[in-house]
This record gives C-alpha cells, structure tokens and sequence, in this order.
C-alpha cells in the first residue's frame, strides 16, 4: 500500500512539474532533499548508536532488570492476564523504558519480541492467531501513545536543521506524550471493562 501511495505522490509532482512548466525544479528537488535525507539518516544513526548502546550498558549493568522488577505494579495493572513469570513482561517492560528514553529504534525489537510472546500466550489459552489478544491491543495502545521523556529523534531532527536550542522541545514533548498515554490508560482500561461485561 505504502509503495502506491509514494509511487502516486512522486507520479503526482512530475506531472504537476511538467504542466506548470516547473519540471527542472521539480528535478532539482529531488537530487536537493536526496542529499538532505542521506545526510540526516547519517546524524540519526550516531545519535541512535550512542543510546542504544547506552541501552545495552543499562542492560549490562542491572539497571534494566532493576526498572523492570519497579514496573511490574504497572504490568499487573494493564496486563492482568499475562502471567507474572511470562517472558512478555520482561520486553513490554524494556519497550517502555525504552520509548519513555525516547529511543524508539531501541524499543521497536523489544516490542517485536514482546508480541510474539503475548501471540503464544493467546495460540495457548484458545485464542485465535489472526484475532489479536486483550493484552496484545493493549500494549499497542500503549506503544502508541509512547511517553516519552527524552525525545532524541526530536532533539536530533532540531540541530541537524540548525535550532538555536534544539532541547526546547523536551517539556512540550514530556506534556503531550504524558496527556496521549494517560489517554491510551483510560481508553484501555474501558475498553477492558466494557468486553468483561459482554
């Protein structure tokens, strides 16, 4: 789908370049913002080999598994039927951390794994594998909704394209992100309570 979608917008801007007459800044564009997305993909990748290996020392350390026992109150509370021994809450724990660090590269194979492991755990008490689980649309949520207090992709994107003070957006980031997934708990939890009384 992604693929038609891109292929229609570059067909749509040729052809709108051709009939204004502004073919050649069309051209020229697409070698400019070339140069600028390498260029970016090359400033994103330290910044993103810098956290996640700060990731891997957190990990390394203990300080990982030490958050992770700290989160498990929460676990229980949005994920009531995963059991408290299930790999699961170890990588929905380290999808957390990592999102509310503000390191969603870091975060998306945590999320992955974490997945597969509620897919078992659904396939083992009788769900459907196409039919996603209560726990499995509830951590979607949640990794949408993604607190975060460090947004580093943000920060990142801010002094590649030259902010005065690219770390303005941290307070922003930290309300809004806070509001979203305080919104996700509340949708989540009425959401859980409208299907147990059905």
């Amino acid at each position: 789908m992604l693929n038609y979608l891109w292929g229609g917008m570059i067909l749509i801007a040729v052809v709108y370049g051709a009939i204004t007459g502004k073919a050649e800044a069309v051209g020229n564009a697409a070698l400019s913002s070339s140069k600028e997305a390498v260029e970016l993909s090359i400033a994103m990748l330290g910044v993103m080999a810098l956290w996640t290996g700060i990731m891997k020392i957190a990990q390394a350390s203990g300080l990982t598994g030490k958050l992770i026992k700290r989160m498990r109150p929460v676990l229980r509370f949005f994920f009531p039927d995963v059991p408290a021994d299930s790999k699961a809450n170890e990588y929905i724990a380290t999808n957390m951390i990592a999102n509310i660090l503000g390191l969603g590269g870091a975060a998306t194979p945590f999320g992955l794994k974490a997945m597969e492991e509620l897919q078992k755990l659904n396939v083992a008490k009788g769900g459907k594998r196409e039919v996603a689980s209560r726990a499995m649309c509830t951590f979607l949520i949640l990794n949408i909704s993604s607190l975060q207090m460090i947004p580093v992709n943000i920060i990142a994107y801010r002094s590649q394209y030259g902010s005065v003070n690219p770390a303005k957006i941290v307070v922003p980031a930290m309300v809004t992100t806070l509001f979203s997934t305080l919104v996700a708990a509340v949708f989540v939890k009425i959401m859980g309570r409208k299907e147990k009384t059905q």
